[in-house]
């Protein structure tokens, strides 16, 4: 039967064993399992999560790691349930050959934070090995003289197993002269003895064969068997016999090559050759033993003949026999015990339990940084090791378990100013003389996020062109952080939300890698000029830190505005129609040309010239002001129609240029401007009259409520307007044909620039006048009233201008002043509009004959209104709706 299959056969009961002499126990700190050799790999020894009070969740969290100090892995953890299971065959033999304790130091290391358990685990021993001997057959040779009770030392069978499973007894089989004798020599060893139990009587039977077998007390018991073949001799009837047994001898480790050790002594009564002894070492005497040691076959002296080593084999048993030279040869047998001292001879040895993690930079003192060992494979006080650092490092060792220490720290880090440290370790042991052993481990200092990333400036300035390419860079940001990896990573990113009520996101864009600024979109430096933006830079720890910088970026002007021209409007047209008398003198005002650029400094300066003209000599053009004038006294050769191209340019680069048509028509008697305005009244009265019929009949066609509320409104206006100045007023109840009021008409002339002054008033009351003002070529009857002025008598001339328009009803609307550009920034000097003073009026009142539609440039547009100065007014006038002094509706038609 062979091993495996005993094994397999009790493979069963041993699991059933094993579960129930499983235990543990925790001695000085330490834990203690139980189990038998051999068990399958993946076996369960304990539950180490249990006893050592952790949760499963921490194991993988806190990285629970088995580390062996026999070289081998033999077990592991699973970390899924927490127990310690067999990863490797264990043969106790192997690991503690015939010593009953066999005991199994394992250390149980858990990271984050660094800890150290040492857990013990006995190997129990199983009956898995047989007997056996080193022959299977030995062969005696005994003489037939020899007396009865003479005792035959046999080979002793080995067992590797121990306790109970090992060698227990011997069995023989049977033989009339021969008998089996268990000798125990002492320490624990049973050599069996074949005793003669008769005389043996070579003629009778002169070879005897025996079978030995030794038995184990296992259950069930396991044998080996070996032959013995006897000889009888008829001669040399007395063995030699040694003066001692067993010999012991003690020897240090470091004796030297040649040194005698001992002397075995042995005698024989018999004389001659049959007294006659040899030395030797017994058959089975291994080959290792024989290279050591010597034995001299005449003086039987053993001496070394190698180096012996107690961490090797502390101890050799030698069998020594003696044979004399008789006839038949009979021998003797002794035991040679040599216990090996141990001496001081090995240096100790520092041994990283765990590898040294990084330690952040603000871990605090007392925290573990590495697990270390000392390890000497002397005994007693020459493997007592004892462990200390250099001075100068915050770091120290502190004692755990026997030869067991934690590097912690102890002081404040910094890896600003120390990335890693090397910490050198020296090991002494308590020999004599001592040894020693340096080891350096390297610890790195982990980064913590405790510095801010820096900007190179706290305010930057930066420049951009306006209609710049969209996507183009700005300029960059820059910052910088102390910390390393991720602490020292920085993005970037612009605070604030909006700017002027535009988001930021808008206008510029940053790479949060590099910090560079790009633009979102072409600028305008007309929109905006200059914006500021707040920058951040901020790192990637795990508690970000983060600063801030403040961008100016301002925009360049580009001249990318062509002058615009604000007077002469060309609403109704390409061409500026003007007109001016024959009888001009040099000097005279014909019309003002007025433009602006919506750049700003010398892009937005202003020129003008004539770049055509009908005659050149006629007329100029003033370079600044923009002001056409006369250059000499028409005469009746000049032609009547006048055509003058002029060229507006600014002063950038490259210039932008725009040009305005003026025609001017000369006519004679052109001081009677009533009579023209009537009569183009009238022919715009003919031309509108049916659109302005088709608007009233759609009109009163959305609502009825609409028409009812226009008739209250004339009937409320028609009452008021008895009792006041003016709200509404009909050709029938007109104000100059009632006998209360006293209206007056004034007619004034500047060049080409005509504008009258209806002033009236109740007798008893304050007198008011209205200004209207019209263009010289002007084709709409309307004019502007303003507010009271003084009072001139013009009754005849409105009667004049009342019997030239057709009998329609007249009415007045309100109109507020369009406000100028709000870019407004022409100097005084080139302002639009005509020279000479004016009155300044806050209140404008279009006058229009009723069924007339209105059409063509407002006053302010066609640059005849009621303006002062030279040109359009930086602020707007204020609306109001009716003029100073009326009570009256402020509006009616």
């Amino acid at each position: 039967m062979t091993k495996r299959t005993v094994f397999g056969r009790w493979k069963c009961h041993l699991f059933c064993w094993f579960i129930f002499f499983l235990l543990w126990n925790k001695t000085e700190g330490q834990t203690r399992y139980s189990i038998p050799e051999e068990l399958n790999v993946g076996s369960v020894v304990g539950n180490i999560a249990k006893d050592l009070g952790l949760k499963i969740a921490e194991l993988y969290d806190r990285k629970l790691r088995i580390a062996s100090e026999t070289g081998k892995q033999y077990f592991s953890v699973d970390l899924g349930k927490g127990e310690i299971i067999v990863n490797e065959r264990i043969d106790r033999e192997t690991l503690c050959g015939q010593n009953a304790n066999c005991l199994m130091p394992v250390q149980v290391i858990i990271e984050d934070p660094l800890q150290l358990h040492r857990i013990e685990v006995e190997i129990q021993d199983i009956n898995d090995n047989y007997p056996h001997f080193q022959s299977t057959s030995r062969a005696l040779k005994i003489s037939e003289l020899t007396i009865p009770g003479m005792r035959f030392p046999l080979e002793s069978a080995e067992d590797p197993d121990v306790g109970s499973n090992t060698l227990k007894s011997y069995t023989l089989s049977k033989d009339e002269c021969f008998s089996l004798k268990i000798k125990d020599i002492g320490d624990g060893r049973k050599i069996p003895e074949l005793v003669l139990e008769k005389a043996l009587d070579r003629e009778k039977k002169a070879v005897h064969q025996l079978l030995l077998t030794a038995l184990d007390g296992g259950n069930p018991v396991r044998s080996g068997t070996s032959q013995i073949n006897i000889t009888v001799l008829d001669i040399n009837d007395n063995n030699p016999v040694f003066d001692k047994a067993l010999y012991k001898i003690n020897i240090p480790e470091n004796s030297i090559k040649g040194t005698t050790i001992l002397k075995v002594d042995a005698s024989d009564i018999d004389e001659g050759s049959n007294g006659e002894i040899h030395y030797s070492f017994g058959e089975h005497t291994a080959e290792t033993v024989r290279s050591l040691f010597s034995i001299d076959s005449k003086t039987g002296e053993i001496v070394l003949n190698g180096d012996l080593d107690f961490e090797t084999t502390p101890t050799y048993n030698i069998e020594v026999s003696a044979k004399d030279k008789g006839t038949p040869e009979m021998e003797g047998h002794c035991t040679v015990q040599i216990d090996v001292l141990d001496v001081n001879d090995n240096f100790p040895e520092i041994v990283l339990t765990s590898k040294p993690n990084p330690v952040r930079e603000d871990a605090p003192s007392g925290t573990v940084v590495a697990l270390i060992s000392a390890r000497d494979i002397d005994s007693g006080a020459n493997g007592k090791v004892t462990l200390q650092t250099q001075n100068g490092v915050p770091f120290v060792l502190k004692p755990t378990f026997s030869n067991d220490y934690s590097l912690v720290t102890k002081g404040a880090l910094d890896r600003e100013i120390f990335p890693e440290y090397k910490v050198e370790i020296t090991a002494f042991d308590s020999g004599s003389p001592s040894l020693s052993s340096k080891k350096t481990i390297p610890v790195q200092i982990f980064d913590v996020n405790d510095n801010p990333p820096v900007f190179s400036d706290r305010s930057y300035k930066m420049y951009v062109r306006e209609n710049n390419n969209p996507g183009s860079i700005i300029g960059s940001v820059s910052a910088v952080d102390l910390d390393v990896g991720e602490n020292a990573k920085i993005s970037y990113s612009i605070l604030g939300s909006k700017s002027q009520d535009i988001p930021l996101s808008s206008y510029v864009y940053i790479n949060s890698e590099n910090g560079s600024i790009f633009s979102m979109h072409s600028f305008d430096y007309e929109k905006i000029k200059v914006f500021q933006i707040q920058v951040q830079a901020k790192d990637h720890g795990s508690q970000s830190m983060s600063s801030n910088a403040t961008v100016h970026v301002f925009i360049l002007d580009q001249n990318d505005n062509a002058p615009s021209v604000i007077y002469p409007s060309a609403v109704m047209g390409s061409v500026s129609h003007q007109r001016m008398p024959r009888s001009a003198k040099p000097g005279h005002l014909v019309t003002k040309v007025t433009a602006v650029d919506a750049d700003s400094g010398h892009n937005a300066w202003i020129s003008y010239r004539l770049a055509e003209a009908t005659d050149a000599s006629l007329f100029s053009v003033n370079l600044h002001t923009g002001e056409v004038r006369t250059k000499r006294s028409l005469s009746e050769q000049d032609d009547s129609s006048q055509r003058l191209l002029i060229e507006i340019q600014d002063n950038g680069e490259p210039v932008q240029s725009t040009t305005v048509t003026v025609d001017v028509l000369i006519e004679d008697g052109f001081n009677e401007p009533i009579s023209d305005y009537s009569k183009k009244t009238t022919e715009l009265n003919k031309k509108s009259g049916k659109i302005t019929l088709y608007l009233i009949i759609s009109l009163a066609s959305v609502s009825l409520l609409c028409l009812m509320t226009f008739f209250i409104l004339l009937a409320k206006c028609a009452r008021s307007s008895r009792g006041s100045s003016s709200c509404c007023i009909r050709r029938s109840d007109s104000g100059y044909k009632n006998p209360n009021r006293n209206l007056q008409i004034q007619l004034n002339t500047d060049g080409p620039i005509k504008y009258v002054e209806v002033l009236g008033g109740d007798m008893m009351s304050q007198s008011q006048s209205f200004g209207s003002y019209l263009s010289p070529m002007s084709e709409f009857s309307d004019f502007t009233l303003v507010k009271p002025s003084s009072t001139t008598d013009f009754t005849d001339t409105l009667n004049v201008l009342d019997a030239s328009l057709p009998d329609s009803t007249w009415t007045f609307e309100s109109q507020q002043q369009k406000p100028p550009n709000n870019d407004w920034r022409m100097p005084p000097n080139q302002r639009p509009g005509p020279s000479g003073q004016h009155r300044f009026h806050t209140l404008q009142q279009r006058w229009t004959p009723y069924e007339k539609s209105r059409a063509g440039p407002r006053p302010e547009e066609a640059g005849a209104g009621a303006v002062g100065g030279t040109g359009p007014w930086p602020n707007p006038p204020h609306r109001s709706r009716t003029a100073p002094g009326s009570d009256g509706c402020s509006e009616c038609k």
